[in-house]
């Protein structure tokens, strides 16, 4: 018989929601509990499936927040699903430990569920194992048939256009890079230095919008540099960054500007979409019930490469920046990354 630390006694205290919990997504017909989950993808619909994984020591800090992992583990998967104008349907979590810490498991479950609940994205199955702590998420969403936005598509001529604000997350990592450097206790879920690195929102909403209207998606998770590079380079055009209108967060304003540059061209996390819009569509979401934050940063052009220019339209000396798994693999470490590159160092493509 399991004892009371056993896998399925964890998955019923921790993840296991009452019956009526777990079926409430649109097209559940089996969630937690058996071999697998059953989900009806909706007449006329196409499957978008995503994952990612989050490694301890690599993509977040042995003392960052249970709740807020949680938390994140699932908006950076929701974020991808959000670039293919998808709809959510379901969640799989597959959560590895070292030992059994009671008080973190709550803490780690409220996280994802909570937002599993905001988004409506029912948790319809998973794993759990020992080894080193390690936390993996698929999300499965649908989206009409031929209507799934792409990375492929713009054309030179586009404009290229960002939601919200960036840099927040990488200075948020900074942050967290300089406390613990000085020894100055646990990390802060609540510090508003780091909301955008502990608490990311995917922008859900916004990418359903856009079906039909943007040509090619991306979301800003490796950084604007590195993710405009994988929109360039599948729609096979270069593009241009007006680096004076790109909206920076709030909290850049206390870092030098170089260091603001960096970590608004180069930091990732943000989750923010980044898309090719023709010049003939309007940037009024309003129409669409969407209240979100659009800005034209520039515009796709039929030169190779990316140029990021001043106010005069002089091209700026910029270091390439973004996130490689395995590139420079000590360096990514979130103990040893530099302002300006986040802790998400998944490879995208």
């Amino acid at each position: 018989m399991a004892g009371p630390d056993s896998e399925f006694d964890l998955i019923r205290r921790y993840f296991d929601a009452p019956a009526a919990a777990r079926v409430s997504g649109a097209g559940v017909r089996l969630g937690v509990g058996d071999d697998a989950a059953l989900l009806a993808l909706r007449e006329g619909h196409e499957l978008v499936a995503s994952v990612d994984t989050l490694v301890e020591g690599t993509h977040f800090f042995p003392d960052h927040p249970a709740a807020s992992v949680g938390h994140k583990a699932l908006a950076s998967n929701l974020s991808d699903l959000a670039a293919m104008g998808a709809e959510p349907s379901g969640a799989l979590l597959s959560l590895t430990l070292p030992r059994v810490d009671h008080a973190w498991l709550a803490a780690f479950s409220q996280g994802f569920l909570a937002l599993a609940s905001a988004a409506d994205v029912p948790l319809v199955g998973g794993d759990t194992t020992r080894g080193p702590l390690a936390v993996s998420v698929t999300v499965l969403g649908q989206v009409p048939a031929g209507q799934a936005l792409r990375r492929a598509g713009a054309r030179p001529g586009d404009r290229l256009v960002v939601t919200g604000a960036l840099g927040g997350a990488a200075f948020g990592l900074e942050q967290e890079t300089r406390r613990r450097a000085a020894g100055t206790g646990a990390a802060n879920a609540d510090a508003p230095a780091c909301e955008r690195l502990f608490w990311p929102n995917a922008r859900l909403e916004v990418g359903r919008m856009l079906r039909n209207r943007a040509r090619a998606v991306i979301d800003v998770s490796d950084g604007l540099l590195a993710d405009l590079g994988h929109l360039c380079a599948a729609s096979g055009c270069g593009a241009r960054i007006d680096w004076p209108v790109v909206p920076l967060d709030p909290l850049l304003a206390q870092a030098p500007p170089a260091e603001a540059r960096a970590a608004a061209l180069g930091g990732g996390e943000d989750y923010e979409l980044l898309f090719a819009l023709p010049a003939d569509e309007s940037l009024d979401l309003l129409a669409f019930g969407v209240d979100a934050p659009l800005t034209v940063i520039g515009e796709f052009t039929e030169t190779a490469g990316i140029v990021v220019v001043d106010a005069a339209g002089q091209p700026l000396d910029v270091a390439r920046a973004g996130h490689d798994h395995f590139a420079g693999a000590e360096a990514n470490k979130p103990e040893a990354m530099p302002t300006g590159q986040g802790t998400d160092v998944e490879a995208r493509d």
